[in-house]
């Protein structure tokens, strides 16, 4: 397969800066609001009492969020909270690196600020509060007699301890007859926490087997699903999701600096634009205006620039971006241009993504052990200036200092990039896997545990078939 992209230049100047998407505000803004409007609803119907809480988390949409549908039918008020956790910048459990890093941090701030713009287009706003979910959402079930705090599911144990935790706190609030949405006149009641599968293209609950049945071989799993599941279509909001509680300060997006981290600017290569306007526009741009999903499979492998790839995935991270979506958008694409192979592609390693969330259900907290699912027994280094040398990219060998220099400068790599990187730590270098693991958790703009750790278990051969860097960061 090609190294580069063939509509690539074959040099490109250290200073170039690529914009992703490459689009201006107003067509950015433009392409957001005509797509909300064709997934909008005008008949679906409101018929629950009193207020509900959306906790968003790694969900930052507005499109195709069924925790938010479901909040907006059950209640005849939303409201919509981020918690900004400070456990999400301390550091990782084995080697001490930040959990977050400024580059997706930045990111992030750019998808709560997007987020809050278009929650407010809908008659809504975001509650933003720093503290610990579990502390936060009680406190506000109470103060406005929330009936049910709505969510999005996660299956790493960090976020599961947290469901907990929020459960739990909740459980202590008492709301009177009068408040929430129950049906009972007489008697006193708890908000509840209900939590909503909405991470995947094929839904968990739609599976042929089961999830302690899920097979160790991606095809078994692919052809599965492919013969026996039908992918869900994207969730249809109506034009308002008004009104909002009346809250006299809704807190700020926070910066960079009030985060406790350094601002860092991409001085040259690519700089990713966080929020749902600009994932709906990079989909835009690269499906409809640039046309290159008809090239997509040809060009994947490339390294260098902005359209080998589709470049989704630190959307698909934070939950900017919807796979369902993505899906419709295929299949729209194959419908009004062409299908082929290409546009295929896309879909087959979204099922990877799909496959890796899933797996992780299955094996736990193995992933992230050193033997990992398969409880292996290796003989790994921590040599810390070795290391440092790949981290750094100074380890003389030119394709691997490029990438990790790419990785420190934009928060992104290749996933041919990362295939390389992962085997030269591990089998040239001898390095324990999870230095690099952690390493990537710290600068990923497309962090999420399922995909790293898992494709990093794979890449030291410790899952329980070894396939390094499996091409789910389309």
């Amino acid at each position: 397969m090609n190294s580069t992209s063939k509509s690539e230049p074959k040099s490109v100047s250290s200073s170039t800066i690529y914009q992703v998407p490459g689009l201006d505000s107003h067509e950015m803004d433009s392409i957001a609001e005509k797509t909300f409007e064709r997934y909008s609803s005008k008949t679906v119907k409101r018929n629950g009492k009193g207020i509900s809480i959306v906790w968003y988390r790694n969900d930052l949409r507005v499109l195709d969020n069924e925790a938010l549908f479901k909040a907006w039918v059950s209640s005849e008020a939303i409201l919509p909270v981020y918690c900004i956790d400070p456990r999400l910048f301390e550091t990782t459990y084995c080697f001490g690196f930040p959990k977050t890093g400024a580059l997706r941090a930045q990111f992030i701030i750019e998808c709560l600020a997007d987020l809050k713009k278009n929650l407010m287009k809908k008659g809504l706003d975001l509650l933003i509060q720093r503290g610990k979910p579990e502390d936060i959402l009680p406190s506000l079930a109470k103060a406005f007699g929330a009936h049910t705090v709505y969510a999005h599911k996660e299956t790493c144990s960090e976020e599961l301890q947290v469901e907990r935790l929020v459960t739990r706190g909740l459980r202590g609030v008492v709301l009177s007859p009068a408040q929430g949405n129950s049906t009972s006149s007489s008697s006193t009641h708890n908000p509840k926490l209900e939590l909503i599968w909405g991470s995947t293209m094929y839904h968990l609950d739609d599976l042929p087997i089961s999830i302690s049945s899920l097979p160790d071989v991606y095809t078994q799993f692919r052809k599965s699903v492919e013969a026996k599941c039908a992918i869900r279509g994207c969730i249809r909001l109506p034009k308002s999701l008004g009104p909002a509680p009346s809250i006299d300060d809704w807190g700020h997006v926070p910066s960079i600096e009030q985060l406790g981290l350094q601002s860092e600017k991409a001085t040259k290569g690519m700089r990713f634009l966080g929020g749902e306007t600009a994932a709906l526009s990079r989909v835009s741009e690269y499906f409809w205006k640039k046309d290159s999903l008809k090239v997509y499979k040809e060009t994947r492998n490339g390294m260098l620039g902005p359209d080998y790839s589709t470049k989704f995935s630190p959307w698909l991270a934070s939950g900017s971006l919807s796979p369902r979506f993505i899906y419709e958008e295929v299949k729209r694409y194959e419908k009004e241009r062409l299908a082929n192979d290409s546009t295929y592609w896309v879909l087959f390693e979204l099922i990877w993504r799909d496959y890796f969330r899933f797996l992780s259900i299955k094996y736990g907290n193995s992933i992230f052990h050193l033997g990992g699912p398969r409880k292996a027994e290796r003989g790994w280094s921590q040599e810390q200036k070795l290391f440092e040398s790949w981290r750094n990219g100074c380890t003389g060998y030119p394709l691997i200092d490029a990438n990790m220099k790419e990785l420190s400068a934009t928060g992104f790599m290749s996933n041919r990039g990362r295939q390389i990187v992962c085997s030269f730590l591990v089998r040239d270098m001898g390095i324990d896997w999870r230095m690099g693991a952690e390493w990537f958790e710290t600068c990923l703009l497309d962090y999420d545990p399922c995909s790293n750790y898992g494709n990093w278990t794979y890449g030291a051969g410790e899952f329980t078939c070894a396939f390094p860097f499996l091409s789910i960061y389309i």
